[in-house]
């Protein structure tokens, strides 16, 4: 009898095992399909309609502004380029975007987060001027090519800020330091 015990014994070994393996294996794809990752939200632009937008003065570098934009959103958004800036009701265009200040990536702002962008407002090769008192910030769409959302007017410090054609402004940037300086 021990025999026959021992074989029914080993005969039955492998069925239980396959049937135990089976059963992990189907817990187990279960769980990775009930752990599989979600998809995740599309970032959109960043806008004047979740974002907060400032200017302030600068004591250094001479003849700049500090533009500092805050999500104040629930979810990221990229800052994209730079921002379009209208500085004066009368505006024909834009100020021109100073291309050596290209980050090496997109700009994400998280909920709280903030960007930076300097604004050089004249230099002494510069033609013309103006005395500008408002401030119109678009935030560039994705292509870079047109704006994305609404226009915020902003007041300009000190009751108005000279203006001529070198003013640009730089990317957006993470630190206040690398909108500056560079």
């Amino acid at each position: 009898m021990r025999i026959s015990n021992r074989l029914t014994a080993r005969a039955l070994v492998p069925s239980v095992l396959v049937a135990v393996l089976t059963a992990a294996g189907v817990q187990a794809a279960t769980q990775s399909a009930d752990a599989a990752p979600k998809k995740a939200a599309a970032i959109t632009a960043c806008t004047t309609a979740h974002t907060k937008v400032t200017v302030s003065p600068v004591t250094r570098p001479i003849n700049h502004l500090l533009l500092k934009a805050t999500n104040t959103g629930t979810k990221p958004c990229y800052a994209y380029g730079a921002p379009y800036l209208r500085a004066g009701a009368d505006a024909q265009a834009p100020l021109a975007w100073d291309e050596d200040s290209v980050p090496q990536s997109v700009v994400t702002l998280a909920p709280g987060k903030s960007a930076y962008a300097g604004i050089a407002t004249y230099t002494p090769d510069g033609e013309g001027g103006y005395t500008a008192k408002t401030l119109g910030v678009l935030f560039a769409n994705r292509a870079m090519n047109g704006s994305a959302g609404p226009e915020k007017t902003l007041k300009l410090p000190h009751n108005g800020v000279h203006f001529n054609s070198a003013a640009t402004v730089g990317y957006w940037q993470t630190s206040i330091d690398q909108a500056l300086f560079g």
